[in-house]
């Protein structure tokens, strides 16, 4: 069955680093483009970033462009997500998607707070 499974969540101060990690299974990975989405508390779910099947094709949500990096690794079938200059707006719980299929993960807490 299909699983995605991220990691990599936790507190950071702003200005910080974290890099979030969604490991899949399941399906053939390198033939799915991926998307990585936050939700906010009482806020919709909204997409941070995509990549597509082969990573040459990459896009951002505005509020993290230039400071969020989304990459996978086709070996590993696994997608990350390496987040830099973080802003207590970022705060949220982040997932991966399996392209725009019914298919997310649980989910990974990302708090920045000082």
């Amino acid at each position: 069955q299909v699983q995605l499974v991220e990691s990599g969540g936790g507190s950071v101060q702003p200005g910080g680093s974290l890099r979030l990690s969604c490991a899949a299974s399941g399906f053939t990975f390198s033939q799915n483009d991926m998307r990585w989405y936050r939700q906010a508390p009482e806020k919709e779910r909204e997409l941070v970033a995509y990549i597509s099947r082969g990573g040459t094709i990459t896009n951002y949500a505005d509020a993290v462009k230039g400071r969020f990096a989304i990459s996978r690794d086709n070996r590993k079938n696994t997608v990350y997500l390496q987040m830099n200059s973080l802003k207590p707006e970022d705060t949220a719980v982040y997932f991966c998607r399996r392209g725009m299929t019914a298919y997310w993960g649980q989910g990974t807490q990302v708090t920045v707070s000082s």
